[in-house]
Parts: C-alpha cells; sequence; structure tokens
C-alpha cells in the first residue's frame, strides 16, 4: 500500500537504505528514503497486528530518526505507525512523546492513514 501510494505522489523510492549509525553504533537501514524535487525524506515503517514490545521501541525509533537528520542531508523522518494492535498509537500519533524528546522535532509520527494522504498529496 505505501509504496504505490508514494509512486502515486510523485516520489522516487529506495528501500533498505542505509542512513547512518544508531546510538551505540549499530547500523541503521531505514525501511525507505523517498526523494522528490531534491527533498529527501526517511521513512520507517512499522506494524503491530497485536499487542507487544513494538510500542515500547517507538521512543528509540524516534531517537535513531533524529540523529540521521542531524549528521545526513535529509529534510524529514516520517515513522508510520500501521495495524490494530497498537494501545498508545493515538498517543504518538498526537504528539505526545514531544516534551519528552528535545531534538526531534524534524520527526513526526503519524498513522499509516495520515501517511497516505500526505503522500497522495505530495506533502511529505
Amino acid at each position: 500500500m505505501v509504496l504505490p501510494t508514494l509512486q502515486l505522489g510523485g516520489y522516487e523510492v529506495a528501500m533498505q537504505v542505509d542512513v547512518g549509525e544508531r546510538p551505540g553504533g549499530r547500523r541503521h537501514l531505514a525501511d525507505a528514503v523517498v526523494s522528490r524535487e531534491g527533498r529527501r525524506v526517511i521513512l520507517s515503517l512499522k506494524w503491530q497486528q497485536s499487542s507487544g514490545t513494538a510500542e515500547q521501541k517507538v521512543p528509540f525509533e524516534v531517537i535513531c530518526l533524529a540523529k540521521a537528520l542531524r549528521e545526513h542531508d535529509f529534510a524529514k523522518a516520517y515513522l508510520v505507525l500501521g495495524g490494530d494492535g497498537w494501545t498508545l498509537r493515538d498517543f504518538y500519533a498526537s504528539g505526545g512523546l514531544r516534551p519528552y524528546l528535545t531534538g526531534c522535532d524534524r520527526v513526526e509520527i503519524v498513522t499509516l492513514e495520515t501517511f497516505v494522504g500526505l503522500a497522495n498529496r505530495s506533502a511529505l
């Protein structure tokens, strides 16, 4: 669903892109990097089918994306939350983490539905 939407929005898509190192030194492979008119954006796609530990990993993923933005030539990053197994999805998507994470302003957490709308309108 994500790839066709991005293509419809006029984006070039590269999958599994090395965007540097995560805090702690491990390699950070982004799910995708999309570009349009010279603007490059990192995508991290998370699917939660049933309750589990993915929700607890969201803050660290935001930190990792913010680090990649600071160290490389990317305009923004999106952390896309899909699936109906999230208990904190609304909290994350409404900016609930912002008071706790500084320097992460260019990382936006969105629902899959919001992301599809943005991509369709070429508004990433």
